[in-house]
């Protein structure tokens, strides 16, 4: 036996389980699209019948702060709204822009803060737990990050999948919009990640942590399920306030659920490609359960999607034939995550999946630098470092 036998032996495996990664996940997002559910107005008829009350927290957000109060004073269907807008010590004018976008809508209240969180939180969980304090009663919160816009009946919408779900949460999905080519690269990452690896009928059944999906974009909570935790004081520190309220809810015995927003919200996370690599690079550090996790998440990833199109170009016979069958695999995964949370399918995001192996590239360094940063504490975010490094 020569030294090529073993090693052809190795490569005929490698291509053959990475694209049968690839296929098993493609036919996981295949089923999400045709089971995952969808935003649409519930048994009420478009109106909630309970006090609801939105929180937006916000640290320099003077470019999209007027749009966001804007949408929410546009709501139907919630005839007893309030509106807390909470400036979290920002610098370019924010709480003024939203006092002046409220105008003499009393519904709506800027709270401004002008110290640094307490020890033990950062900045936006501290937002939006003052927030939830100048809130008054309210049976639902809905917290709603300043970079989303929403239609003018999102929020009655969201509200009555709560109320229809018996939920204590549910995190309606906005599209990701992506500017720069580094965001169109990343952004469409966040929904393919969990859209291919989980099917969501089955997660919104269970109660296990786990099978979280959770986006803080636009977040809809019970207001008791959420006192009864703790609040976001229960996940001050976590890099990924979210999840972590999503599975102290679970832990609590709540439902917790993620739905496709569709054309009721989108969110352009950052404003170009520096912006992206910095934010992810912020929190990706904590994603996968720590360091270990991230090294085996990291090799299954790079077993999938990047050995079979490496396959395609170097390997013949039967290796590229199934290299083939794995490279397609992941384009199709890739276009039909962005078609589900786009709302509908575009030719563009099947280009777009083409470069699905430099994506995730880009995201397996981006993991990398983000548990450096950790390591060397140099975390930061709009001005601050993290509680937590």
């Amino acid at each position: 036996m020569t030294l090529a036998e073993p090693w052809a032996r190795g490569v005929r495996g490698a291509v053959g389980a990475g694209s049968s990664l690839a296929v098993a996940s493609a036919v996981v997002t295949a089923v999400n699209a045709v089971t995952a559910p969808v935003l649409r107005l519930g048994a009420a008829q478009g109106t909630v019948g309970e006090p609801v009350a939105v929180i937006v927290p916000a640290r320099d957000e003077a470019t999209r702060i007027a749009a966001v109060v804007g949408d929410l004073r546009r709501q139907r269907g919630v005839p007893d709204l309030r509106i807390v807008v909470v400036d979290d010590d920002s610098r370019d004018g924010t709480a003024a822009l939203a006092r002046g976008a409220a105008g003499d809508d009393e519904r709506v209240s800027v709270v401004r803060l002008t110290e640094d969180p307490p020890g033990g939180w950062l900045g936006k969980q501290w937002a939006c737990a003052r927030g939830v304090a100048h809130a008054g009663a309210a049976g639902i919160v809905v917290f709603v990050d300043a970079d989303v816009r929403l239609g003018p009946d999102a929020v009655a919408r969201a509200c009555a999948a709560l109320r229809d779900r018996d939920a204590a949460l549910v995190s309606p999905w906005p599209f990701q919009v992506a500017g720069s080519w580094g965001e169109q690269l990343m952004q469409p990452m966040l929904c393919w990640s969990w859209a291919s690896t989980l099917p969501l009928v089955a997660a919104a059944r269970s109660q296990r942590r786990s099978t979280v999906v959770a986006v803080g974009q636009f977040l809809v909570v019970d207001r008791a399920a959420y006192d009864a935790v703790g609040g976001h004081g229960a996940v001050a520190a976590s890099p990924t306030e979210d999840l972590a309220l999503a599975r102290a809810l679970r832990d609590a015995g709540g439902r917790t659920t993620v739905l496709w927003a569709g054309g009721d919200a989108r969110c352009r996370m950052y404003d170009d490609a520096r912006a992206a690599r910095e934010g992810y690079s912020r929190w990706l550090w904590s994603a996968f359960g720590g360091g270990g996790g991230a090294l085996a998440v990291s090799g299954l990833a790079a077993l999938a999607y990047l050995v079979p199109p490496v396959a395609l170009v170097t390997c013949r016979g039967p290796e590229r034939r199934w290299a083939a069958a794995g490279t397609a695999a992941a384009v199709a995964s890739r276009a039909t995550a962005r078609a589900l949370e786009r709302g509908r399918p575009h030719v563009a995001d099947v280009a777009a999946g083409a470069a699905h192996p430099l994506a995730v590239v880009t995201a397996l360094v981006l993991t990398a630098r983000s548990h450096a940063l950790r390591r060397r504490r140099r975390l930061e975010w709009k001005g601050r470092r993290t509680a937590r490094e």
